[in-house]
């Protein structure tokens, strides 16, 4: 009796799906900031470098600096990080490059900024008002169909943001890439080689 038993075990064994590859995990998020002349042409080379070798880059915030002949550039992107080691060995050939430094594994600052238009259903004036509040945001523009907001925060702030008005309808959105700035004099040092 026990001989149906052990083959209809052998069966269900046999049958049995493969267990399934645990998932990959995804790669480590880099923060670059890059120190540049202000020259015409060299964000195209910047973002030609990085799709040259297949990387998408997640944001990119280009702007001038405390001195006007240089702007600095703040990159994010995911990567393996002797890829990302190319990438910045790369950005520090170009001519007008001055300075490449990596906020990963650094205590640094990041803020988004978002200028978003919201439908205001009838009634609901008061509420989008104080939603805008709490999460810090400004109203800098309003009619009686819908309000512009902008708000500044670290990226999770503004997602959360954006999902808890999508249900009131979002007529336009756009954000800024990341900015990013290192805490106290704690990038002294950590230039890329």
């Amino acid at each position: 009796m026990n001989k149906p038993a052990e083959t209809g075990t052998a069966t269900a064994t046999a049958t049995e799906a493969p267990p399934a590859a645990p998932p990959k995990p995804k790669p480590k998020r880099h923060v670059i900031s890059v120190l540049v002349k202000n020259v015409p042409g060299l964000l195209a080379q910047v973002a030609n470098l990085f799709a040259a070798r297949g990387y998408n880059i997640e944001s990119l915030a280009v702007g001038e600096t405390e001195d006007e002949r240089f702007s600095r550039m703040t990159v994010t992107v995911r990567g393996e990080a002797e890829i990302i080691a190319a990438l910045k060995q790369g950005l520090k050939r170009f001519v007008n490059v001055i300075k490449v430094l990596d906020f990963t594994g650094v205590d640094h600052v990041e803020r988004d900024l978002a200028l978003v238009k919201v439908n205001i259903p009838a009634g609901a004036r008061q509420e989008i008002l104080e939603l805008i509040q709490v999460f810090q945001g400004t109203v800098v523009d309003i009619s009686l169909k819908d309000i512009m907001v902008v708000v500044v925060g670290p990226e999770l702030k503004i997602d959360t943001f954006l999902n808890i008005v999508r249900p009131y309808g979002i007529k336009e959105m756009v954000r800024t890439g990341r900015l990013a700035m290192a805490r106290g004099s704690v990038m002294e040092g950590h230039e890329s080689e």
